[in-house]
């Protein structure tokens, strides 16, 4: 069985531009989170949008192993159209995450630099890769992976939701079985870079409930980015149960 606790933030800004969004049917669960882009404007509306398409698209869906292709593409086009209707091109961007399970497995599907952990035996066991100049530097050798949250080009994500693409620009992970998935956790940004993962992990060890998990990493964060300009900061935890 599946509990699932959410959160979300405004942070210092004077916007929320993450959105969070559940969604359950008789074929499984379906969790997602996106984090506008607030540099490019209107990213409130085009994460909201995101997140409701992608809702309506998993109350239609029966056979969940293929649904995150269709979403993530269902969702492009939509932010899309919705930009030219609007006469916004240059604006309406978004990251996005998206995880949906079914009665064996669960399927992740993720753009840009929100992201998605698995837990293990109280242990992350794996996460989505950040579409970030960061994580590349990371991929290359050049920077280790403690050093992407405080590394200057942090905020520049290689990938998003409202930008025309020829081919597709998300990344689905293969199925993971849900007998060996303790815990999830969908977070922006602004969340995961003020609490680290071994913090995430201590938590969830002495935590007896998703809500108890969820909102001691959420107190971690406000207290690890206390006087800083502290951005959205949006976050969805699943325990497998």
């Amino acid at each position: 069985m599946l509990t699932s606790s959410v959160y979300t933030d405004i942070g210092s800004r004077n916007v929320n531009e993450d959105s969070v969004g559940t969604a359950a049917s008789a074929y499984g669960h379906g969790f997602f989170l996106c984090d506008g882009l607030g540099g490019h404007g209107m990213g409130d509306v085009a994460s909201s949008l995101v997140v409701n398409v992608m809702k309506d698209q998993f109350g239609k869906a029966y056979d969940l192993s293929g649904f995150l292709g269709q979403a993530f593409q269902a969702s492009q086009d939509v932010l899309l159209a919705e930009q030219k209707l609007r006469g916004a091109t240059k604006k309406m961007k978004t990251t996005g995450t998206a995880l949906v399970t079914d009665a064996k497995n669960a399927y992740i599907g993720y753009i840009g630099d929100s992201r998605v952990y698995v837990f293990r035996r109280n242990k992350v066991w794996k996460r989505t890769l950040d579409h970030s100049i960061p994580q590349m530097l990371v991929m290359s050798g050049e920077i280790k992976e403690n050093e992407i949250r405080h590394h200057p080009d942090r905020n520049i994500v290689l990938r998003v939701l409202g930008i025309e693409w020829d081919e597709p620009m998300y990344d689905l992970m293969s199925p993971i079985p849900l007998r060996k998935c303790q815990a999830f956790l969908l977070c922006s940004d602004g969340f995961w870079e003020n609490i680290e993962e071994k913090e995430m992990e201590e938590l969830l060890k002495k935590s007896r409930t998703v809500d108890e998990w969820l909102q001691g990493m959420a107190a971690a964060v406000r207290k690890n980015g206390a006087g800083t300009n502290m951005d959205n900061n949006s976050a969805i935890a699943v325990w497998n149960n």
